[in-house]
């Protein structure tokens, strides 16, 4: 791969710093080289030569996995930051998104049209990583997960060629990618299938204090079972509070008619319902997922909800879930057409989940690092009787143990076969690892 225009930087370059930073500050890792693709013969040209110098690889597109996989120290970083575009088709509801692209790009190009397909909720967070993993976000309910609304991949393989992917070409890679995340290659461009949504959403949020919130938390439980598509239904545990409500994507007016369900649960302390914009709903969570703050989470799928898994939420591994430094918690709704696709259809699993439960824990103290990451796992570990599994985009550090959460017994032997014929040698492992079977034998 020629160093042209600084496409390959090395410790000391301009710019070298930047492309190693990613959006958990806990991330320090120093490749020995980072090359900045712009199209997939660059990703080609890099593969290559990142074998031919028999270095790590790791893959970066927006960086925000919550480990900093993607940045190998001393290894060979593929960016794809630098092939960020989308181009939308408004009559053929397609959207043809490079694999470097960011969540925001592709909503805003879909949104000119008033169109979008499922997307996280953080703006500034990859599609790649999203969608590779699964992909949860406000229009799941009713359109699936993102991997779920994928028409097909473009992915540079191991060896250094590039291949497509769809359900008539490489099937078996397309079951693998919808939910596989980045085990099998390098994804260098997504077709996905894009739905008229309008471009209007409706957000409803309920603040009780903590020690009054589990009846609040039960009839919540009870509405999200009747809950129309459109509905996403939330909770949050932090600041000595307990937050209930849920985000509507479409005619904000039809949304409000979940209200008075809502305002019958009790007294708030705190009554939040604002209607904005598709976009603006899509950048809501963009300032507490900012960079530069040192993070950690845990997360697991329920697919019931018992009083007992409502108190340790509440609770979050304390005796009442109140106390400075506690990590937040949060429940968000699954169901609807995420449940309607067919269990054997994708690499995802875990499709009756019920709720997604995720503990995250966020400062800028180095010296606070083992008590809030130790804040978080106890958290999570008393909500762990009530797991049914886990999201693969949820994982931290839990190694091969999480990747057997995240992936029922028949679904991981598939993958396996999979990582067999496109990495057996495990070129992509700097992710939530399916191993090939040689190196499995020998472990």
């Amino acid at each position: 791969m020629a160093d042209e225009g600084q496409r390959l930087l090395r410790p000391g370059d301009q710019g070298y710093d930047d492309a190693r930073t990613v959006w958990n500050a806990m991330v320090d890792r120093r490749p020995r080289v980072i090359a900045r693709c712009a199209s997939a013969d660059d990703v080609v040209a890099a593969v290559r030569t990142a074998r031919e110098l028999d270095l790590e690889v790791g893959v970066r597109c927006g960086g925000h996995g919550i480990v900093g996989l993607a940045v190998p120290d001393g290894g060979f970083m593929i960016d794809l930051t630098p092939m960020g575009g989308v181009r939308v088709d408004p009559v053929r509801r397609r959207a043809w998104v490079q694999g470097g692209a960011l969540l925001g790009a592709l909503d805003r190009e879909s949104q000119r049209h008033g169109l979008a397909t499922t997307a996280g909720n953080v703006s500034h967070t990859g599609v790649g990583g999203l969608t590779l993993g699964g992909g949860m976000g406000w229009l799941a309910r009713q359109y699936g997960l993102a991997c779920d609304n994928v028409v097909s991949y473009e992915m540079v393989t191991a060896d250094g060629d590039l291949v497509r992917a769809s359900r008539s070409e490489n099937p078996d890679l397309f079951w693998g990618l919808r939910g596989g995340g980045g085990n099998f290659g390098v994804v260098t461009a997504f077709e996905f299938q894009l739905h008229p949504v309008g471009t209007r959403a409706l957000t409803a949020e309920y603040s009780f204090p903590v020690e009054e919130a589990l009846p609040v938390l039960r009839g919540w439980r009870e509405l999200n079972a009747e809950a129309p598509r459109q509905a996403t239904f939330t909770a949050y545990a932090g600041d000595d509070v307990a937050t209930v409500g849920f985000v509507w994507v479409g005619d904000p007016a039809d949304g409000r008619r979940l209200l008075p369900g809502l305002r019958a649960l009790g007294r708030p302390v705190a009554e939040r319902v604002a209607e904005t914009s598709y976009v603006e709903l899509q950048r809501a969570d963009d300032a507490d997922g900012r960079h530069g703050l040192r993070r950690y989470w845990k997360g697991h799928y329920l697919r019931q909800l018992p009083d007992e898994a409502i108190e340790a939420f509440l609770r979050r591994g304390t005796a009442d879930g109140r106390g400075r430094g506690l990590p937040g918690a949060r429940l968000q709704a699954y169901g609807g057409a995420i449940a309607d696709m067919p269990d054997e259809a994708t690499a995802f699993g875990h499709r009756d989940t019920l709720f997604e439960y995720v503990i995250s824990a966020r400062w800028s103290d180095p010296a606070e690092d083992q008590a809030r990451t130790a804040a978080a796992r106890r958290g999570a570990a008393a909500l762990e009787p009530f797991a049914g599994g886990v999201y693969v985009n949820a994982l931290s550090d839990e190694g091969a143990e999480g990747v057997r959460r995240a992936y029922p017994p028949a679904k991981l032997a598939r993958l396996t076969a999979l990582k067999d014929a496109y990495d057996p040698h495990n070129v992509f492992h700097l992710n939530h690892n399916i191993r090939p079977s040689a190196e499995d034998a020998h472990a």
